[in-house]
């Protein structure tokens, strides 16, 4: 998995490895505190909930800088390497993780403290109110406690942090990986950016993720890069398992992923020995209760409804990217919200669903909220043209109505294919290849699914010989030559009798 900024490390140690990383948001917390008990955990999961006052979620960009030039200079003072080196084999027996010194991770830890205590300051504060939610999910999974960490190293606990390779949420989460882990994503809805949600899918993938490699350094490396570059590189030295003698076949951001960890460990672990203290940070408690809806519904509405402030509502509501809870059908939306905003919520609901009945979401851009009765579900194959045909509309009434500025779609999205209350008509299956319906004109139009070896001059034989050109300007298929099959063609289906 690809990790916000060429993860904590790169962003925090600069010279190390001649590149770093600006954050949204930087926070953290001493590790030392008690463990507090199941129930205190889930209490604090069911009704506080922490919040930022950052709602934007900005692509952070990586920046070059010197090259670290060595560690002689840190080596100073109280803190010798003797110190630290004692310091780790007394963690290294209080965890499950291997922890012991060397060259790389010592590096790590002097220029985090060298360049970089105010932000460590900054993470110290955040973590109080993150690091219960991610130890009740991780106790419930029987997962190290320490796994908290990653998701510093991750995101440095931004729950809106994206990557430009387009990771998102406090644990990073690619779209793949993501909608694999049980995370609804859609245009609307991204639970990656819950951190509930998305830290129940982060333990169970790191589950698994141990239970493929049997060893958490190898997990941790997974994690970053995905299970088959630890793979990769496990088969090119040799079959050898062990993660420091195999980094130089890692990518360059994972060989550096696990002593980040590791480093940021150990900082949690004696930030009182070396006077680390939390700072004031924009993330609070929030006493909340959540809500299951029973339609769609917009911020602005219930901002009205219950004088709930904007950006509260936003920040309790993460997930939803464009201020609307959407109706998906098979799935429940819930709603967060303060305590003290519930009985009013609860008096205008009826109200606040009937606001959300009109079809356009935005009237100055001509989006409609999407629902099972005006939508299609996109299918392996579809293009945007192929479903603009189907249902009769234009290519610019698709865009428009779904708010899509490119023609990129993928599978299991719905999409928005009339402006009416229901679809005019519905699809009827023929066989596994093709579908038809009868359009306005009383014409049968077919839905035609390319198989391995069709041309465009094979399928207009098999439809009584439609014409070529015909199947090129209703498919957008101008200039191409080759069908990729399971690719969807739309037909204007002549009669047996009409003369091509």
């Amino acid at each position: 998995m690809k990790n916000l900024l060429m993860l904590y490390l790169l962003f925090l140690s600069s010279q190390l490895l001649g590149q770093t990383s600006t954050f949204m948001e930087v926070a953290f917390m001493k590790p030392t505190e008690k463990k507090q008990s199941n129930q205190a955990h889930f209490n604090v999961l069911k009704n506080l909930v922490p919040v930022s006052v950052t709602t934007e979620r900005n692509v952070q960009h990586n920046s070059l800088v010197q090259p670290f030039d060595g560690m002689e200079e840190f080596d100073k003072g109280s803190f010798t390497t003797h110190t630290l080196i004692e310091q780790l084999t007394e963690l290294n027996s209080a965890t499950p993780f291997s922890v012991s010194h060397n060259a790389t991770l010592e590096r790590f830890i002097r220029v985090y403290l060298k360049d970089r205590r105010e932000y460590l300051n900054s993470l110290l504060g955040k973590s109080k109110y993150y690091f219960p939610v991610f130890e009740s999910y991780l106790d419930k999974y029987d997962l190290p406690l320490e796994l908290k960490y990653l998701a510093v190293v991750e995101s440095a606990l931004n729950p809106l942090a994206v990557s430009p390779s387009g990771a998102k949420g406090i644990w990073q989460f690619m779209y793949g990986t993501g909608t694999d882990y049980k995370l609804y994503i859609d245009s609307y809805v991204d639970e990656r950016f819950d951190p509930v949600k998305s830290t129940e899918a982060a333990c169970v993938y790191l589950k698994h993720l141990y239970t493929t490699f049997g060893d958490w350094d190898l997990a941790l490396a997974a994690y970053n890069s995905g299970p088959g570059n630890v793979k990769k590189a496990i088969r090119r030295a040799g079959g050898n398992k062990n993660y420091w003698e195999i980094r130089q076949y890692l990518p360059r951001e994972t060989s550096s992923y696990v002593p980040a960890f590791y480093a940021t460990m150990y900082l949690f672990t004696y930030a009182d020995f070396h006077h680390l203290k939390a700072s004031k940070t924009d993330v609070a408690f929030v006493n909340s209760d959540t809500l299951h809806l029973k339609g769609s519904l917009n911020f602005k509405a219930i901002q009205r409804k219950t004088g709930i402030d904007l950006g509260l509502l936003k920040s309790l509501n993460p997930q939803y990217k464009k201020d609307v809870i959407p109706y998906v059908s098979g799935k429940t939306m819930v709603l967060a919200l303060p305590t003290e905003k519930m009985v009013d919520f609860m008096k205008h609901e009826t109200e606040l669903y009937q606001i959300a009945v009109p079809h356009s979401i935005n009237s100055s851009n001509g989006v409609i909220r999407v629902n099972k009765n005006n939508s299609y579900l996109v299918k392996n194959g579809d293009n945007l043209n192929s479903i603009a045909t189907a249902h009769g509309i234009s290519l610019q009434q698709l865009k428009t109505w779904n708010g899509l500025h490119t023609n990129f779609l993928i599978a299991d999205q719905r999409l928005v294919v009339t402006d009416k209350k229901f679809l005019p008509q519905k699809t009827t299956e023929l066989s596994d290849n093709y579908s038809f319906r009868k359009d306005s004109n009383k014409k049968n139009l077919v839905t035609y699914k390319v198989k391995h070896g069709d041309t465009l001059f094979k399928i207009s034989k098999l439809f009584n010989n439609v014409p070529i050109d015909q199947l090129r300007t209703a498919n957008n298929l101008q200039n191409v030559n080759y069908l990729k099959p399971g690719m969807k063609l739309i037909i204007q289906k002549p009669d047996k009798n009409d003369n091509i």
